[in-house]
Parts: C-alpha cells; sequence; structure tokens
C-alpha cells in the first residue's frame, strides 16, 4: 500500500474535513494548544491489524489543515507490531507523541478507520484458517464502501486473502444480467471472447447445469459456480476439469465460515466471500491520551 499516493491522501483528507477536525470547538476552548501529549493506540480485542499506515498521513494532513502550528509529530510502532500481524487483546498498535490538541481532534477519524480495516482482515484472517491446507484461495469482491475500495482490498490481503477485480475494466466478468440482456450465454460469451484485448480472461458466472454446458462448450477460461451446494460444485468441478482441464473455477454464495470449508474441499480453486468487506464487524480500538511529563 503506497499510503503517500495522491488516491490515499484525497480519502484522508476527506475524512478529515468531513468531521471538520481543523475546527474542533471543544478542544480549542479546554486545552492548551502548547500542551505535547503522547497517544497510545490499543487493541481491545484479539484482532489482525491494518491501517497503520494511515496514522502519519492523517496527522500531516492535519497539520497543514493548522498551518504547521500544531508541530512535530512522532508515530512508533513495536517492531513486531505491522499490518498483517495478529495481536492479543490489550497489546498497543501503535504509540503517538504530538501535540494534544491535534491528538484530541485526529483521535475519532484515525481510530474509524483503522477499526474497519482491522475488522476486515480479522475476518479475511477467520475465513483464510477455515480453508486452511486445501488449495483454496479467498478472494474479496467489489462490495466494499464507496470511495474506500483500495483500503478495504489493502485490509483482506492483510488478513491473508486474495483480492479480484479492482474495478470494472480489471476483468472481464459475465453475471446474469449480461446474459439476460446480451441474448444468452453463448451470445455474450462469444462476443466476450472475440472482443476482449490480449491478456484478458473471461470468466463467466453459472447458476444451473444448463449455463454451466454452454459455458464449457463455449470455451470460457474461468468459471463461477453461484449460489450452488457443495454436491453441486463437487459435481461441476469433475466436469470442468474432464472438459476444460486448466480452466480456474471459483465458487460464491452467501458464503459464511460454517460452510467454506465444504466448499474448498470440493476442489474448488478460490472461493470468493462478499462477506469480508460488506458485514465485516469493526474492532474495538481505543486511543490513550497522557499529558507528556518533562
Amino acid at each position: 500500500m503506497d499510503w503517500k499516493s495522491k488516491k490515499i491522501r484525497t480519502i484522508l483528507e476527506a475524512a478529515l474535513a468531513e468531521d471538520k477536525a481543523a475546527n474542533d470547538v471543544t478542544t480549542a476552548l479546554t486545552i492548551d494548544p502548547r500542551l505535547r501529549a503522547t497517544g497510545t493506540i490499543l487493541a481491545k480485542q484479539a484482532c489482525v491489524v491494518s491501517g497503520l499506515g494511515c496514522i502519519p498521513i492523517f496527522l500531516d494532513i492535519f497539520s497543514k489543515m493548522n498551518n504547521q502550528s500544531v508541530g512535530r509529530f512522532e508515530v512508533v510502532s513495536h517492531s513486531e507490531i505491522f499490518d498483517g500481524v495478529k495481536v492479543r487483546a490489550g497489546q498497543p498498535l501503535a504509540v503517538i507523541r504530538h501535540n494534544a490538541a491535534a491528538l484530541l481532534s485526529t483521535e475519532r477519524v484515525i481510530l474509524n478507520l483503522m477499526q474497519r480495516m482491522c475488522g476486515i482482515a480479522t475476518l479475511t484472517n477467520q475465513f483464510v484458517t477455515a480453508v486452511g491446507k486445501t488449495k483454496t484461495k479467498v478472494l474479496d469482491t467489489r462490495k466494499t464502501i464507496p470511495g474506500l475500495r483500495t483500503l478495504d482490498k489493502y485490509a483482506v490481503s492483510c488478513g491473508g486473502g486474495t483480492n479480484h477485480r479492482l474495478d470494472l475494466q480489471d476483468g472481464i466478468l459475465i453475471k446474469n444480467n449480461h446474459i439476460s440482456l446480451g441474448g444468452g450465454l453463448p451470445a455474450v460469451l462469444e462476443k466476450a471472447l472475440k472482443g476482449r484485448k490480449t491478456g484478458q480472461v473471461v470468466q463467466v458466472e453459472v447458476r444451473s447445469q444448463a449455463e454451466l454446458d454452454q459455458a464449457i462448450a463455449g470455451g470460457t477460461e474461468s468459471i463461477l459456480l453461484d449460489n450452488m451446494t457443495p454436491a453441486q460444485v463437487k459435481k461441476a468441478v469433475r466436469q470442468i476439469h474432464k472438459a476444460l482441464p486448466g480452466v480456474p473455477v471459483e465458487a460464491s454464495g452467501n458464503m459464511n465460515l460454517k460452510t467454506v470449508r465444504k466448499y474448498a474441499l470440493t476442489g474448488v480453486d478460490f472461493i470468493s466471500v462478499g462477506a469480508l468487506t460488506h458485514s465485516a464487524i469493526a474492532v474495538d480500538l481505543s486511543m490513550r491520551i497522557t499529558a507528556d511529563v518533562y
């Protein structure tokens, strides 16, 4: 993750602007603007870490919003704590030494983003663990918060998951609405195979035996089995491997931690899980701020 990229900086700037961080009236009225303090971000539950890189960027943006009036800052993490690492409840993730008012004004935004990212990373890791010792990789989807997709998908990678399409130009995936609007599966598959650019792989989502037969007959290069039972997926995998050796097979549709291993044992290469980003529960983090004593 390039935390210093213009794209990421724009996202973080918008978050601070939304919270009116530069106009924190409570802090302005109650805190000595010269006071320096130390903020310690703590994990209040076991989790997988994600988002540490946002802290210095948020603070740098806030400093510029205040014309550098809040002064220097330092962000320190233990050498064993970094994105992708599992931590226990009560473990500190980072220590920030900064102007006290700056810490108070940016605390909520920093925690909001990190709590979401750690939640996604933690849930992803649970799915990855659930399919352990199989060949199946856990994929994310485009079911992300608008504007936060890059961060959501980075959090998935921190949890050990694999990123699927970043956006609509990042791959060809023929879904049910394409099929119904484009004249049927054989027709849209033929169009995609003929019109795609060099290097683009055509994947077809199938929901029935009839669609699977059509996808195979049409020479699809990747197959997504949607909303099938484990038994149906296992049968389909055997058929695909026999007819189209080497074609990757993905399963999707209401995957959860109780069922995902059953699907992995069918022999699929990938399982896509929308819940990683649309249903992850935020991890409970806190920032403990204490005045520096000299």
